[in-house]
This record gives C-alpha cells, sequence and structure tokens, in this order.
C-alpha cells in the first residue's frame, strides 16, 4: 500500500451557519435525539420525501466530489456540500448531532468514519470517503462514497482494488434485500465477499434506520449477525453503509471523540446509499 505518513489531527475552522429560514433537526442544540418509537416501514408520501432528500444529499456530495484533488483541504470539501445542502433548502444533518462541528464527514486513509473536516491537506494517491446527509421535508437522505484523490491512476493496486471491491460489496448487499428476508442476510453478502479478499469487515459501526429519524434504533450489521433477526417488510428504510479495511476490523478512536481509525492504521475505503424495500427488492433513495 501507499507509504505515505499516517494521518494527524488538523485545526478545525468555526462552525458554518445554516440560515434561519431552513428548519432543523430536534436535536440540533440539545446533547442528543430524541430516541425514535415509531414502525420501521414509512407510508408512501415519507418514502417520497425521503427520495426528495436522498437526491439532494448525493448531489451535494457529488459537488463536493468535484474538489477532491491533491492540495485541497477537507475543511473545503465541508463548505461546498454545506453551501449546496443550504442553496437547496436543506440542513446538513451531522452539523450540530451529539455535538458534532461540521457538515460532512471526511474520512481520510486509515480513518475508517466521522472523520472531522478540517485544515488537511489531501495528497496524490490519498483516498477520501466523503459521507453526506441532508434533513429537508422532515426527513433525512443520508449517503456516502469513497474517491481517489488524483484520480485512480494515482492510487496504488492495494488501495484502488479496495476501493472498487467496497463499492461491489455495496452493489451485492443491495441486491440481497428482499421482503421476508431477515436483516442479516445484508451482513452475510458482504462478509462472504469481503473474506475472498482478507479483508476486514467493521462491525461495531453499522447502518441504520433512517427516515424523520436520523438513526432510529434499526441495526444494519455488515457481518453476519444472528442476532440481526429482524425481518425486512416494505416500506422499511434504512442505510447499507459496509466499511472493508486493508487489514483488522478493529478500531481506535481519536481524541475528538469521533474519528475512528483502523487499529493497524491500513486503509479503509466505505459506500453508502440509503434505501427502501420494495415488493420486489429494493429502491436507492440516495441517487443523484
Amino acid at each position: 500500500m501507499s507509504g505515505q505518513s499516517l494521518l494527524v489531527p488538523g485545526t478545525i475552522s468555526a462552525t458554518r451557519r445554516v440560515p434561519s429560514a431552513i428548519p432543523r433537526p430536534e436535536y440540533v442544540g440539545r446533547p442528543g435525539p430524541t430516541p425514535y418509537r415509531g414502525p420501521d416501514a414509512q407510508d408512501a408520501e415519507t418514502v417520497e420525501r425521503m427520495r426528495v432528500a436522498g437526491r439532494i444529499a448525493a448531489r451535494a456530495m457529488a459537488a463536493a466530489a468535484e474538489h477532491v484533488a491533491p492540495g485541497v483541504t477537507t475543511d473545503r470539501l465541508d463548505q461546498v456540500a454545506h453551501e449546496f445542502l443550504c442553496d437547496h433548502g436543506a440542513y446538513p444533518s451531522p452539523l450540530g448531532y451529539r455535538g458534532f462541528p461540521k457538515s460532512i464527514c471526511t474520512s481520510v486513509n486509515e480513518v475508517v468514519c466521522h472523520g472531522i473536516p478540517d485544515s488537511t491537506v489531501l495528497r496524490e494517491g490519498d483516498i477520501v470517503n466523503l459521507d453526506v446527509t441532508a434533513f429537508v421535508g422532515g426527513v433525512h437522505g443520508d449517503t456516502n462514497a469513497t474517491y481517489p484523490v488524483g484520480g485512480e491512476e494515482a492510487l496504488d493496486e492495494e488501495s484502488r482494488l479496495l476501493v472498487e471491491r467496497t463499492r461491489e460489496a455495496l452493489a451485492r448487499a443491495i441486491r440481497a434485500v428482499r421482503p421476508g428476508r431477515r436483516i442479516n442476510v445484508i451482513g452475510r453478502v458482504v462478509e462472504s465477499y469481503a473474506k475472498r479478499f482478507g479483508y476486514g469487515v467493521v462491525r461495531d459501526f453499522t447502518g441504520h434506520g433512517i427516515h424523520t429519524s436520523f438513526h432510529s434504533g434499526l441495526l444494519v450489521p455488515h457481518y453476519d449477525d444472528p442476532g440481526a433477526n429482524t425481518v425486512m417488510e416494505p416500506g422499511m428504510t434504512f442505510t447499507i453503509e459496509p466499511m472493508l479495511n486493508l487489514g483488522t476490523h478493529e478500531w481506535d478512536k481519536w481524541d475528538d471523540d469521533w474519528t475512528i481509525v483502523t487499529r493497524d492504521r491500513r486503509r479503509s475505503a466505505q459506500f453508502e446509499h440509503t434505501l427502501v424495500v420494495t415488493e420486489n427488492g429494493a429502491e436507492v433513495l440516495t441517487l443523484p
């Protein structure tokens, strides 16, 4: 893999402003969200609102991804996504969620998830995950993807394949969604595919139920967890977001209490979509 030095925390800029006319999620300004007590399956009107939120999130991510290049800071990527979301009447869901200070997550190289955008400068050959969630119309749409810095040709082969295969793991997991199946089929598909290549499958950070709640309490593991026995039914909305590591699945947390890094400091990639279970499978809600 790349011989580049390990990541270190950068400087976090001031909190970005969201216009007052844009509705906030209920958890903003509070220590945490109100626990969700409603159903996992949503009605058609809620799902339609989620299509809108999902499209905006996907387009915001694409706008930020256009700026992924050597010499660009992760804070700049946050700024682009933040401005896109606000310009389209959406609130960036991570901003203020349990105190998170920025509008998106930017996870570089050995960062598994929840990286805080800061003064970190991207280098050619890095990989960076952009995790964007839009809150609009009273619902959330959540998506992420991992991008090569300097183009695919700048990546070492090990990193290029990790990104490609993690994207494929998500695609296979989505195809496994069917009404009547248990949630753990998703993790079974991801884990069996990842094991072909000796990748670590992150276990402690999962997909989740999402709709009016950012994280509803429904968990979607990416490994074969026998306890994940919820039966999928039409109208259920959740994310699938496999995190695959070149080495161990074990992790450490930085002192910022957010940034998760692989314990062996080898690289990690992730891809995510929000979807709804349909009569015949799944519809992805986070397409641009």
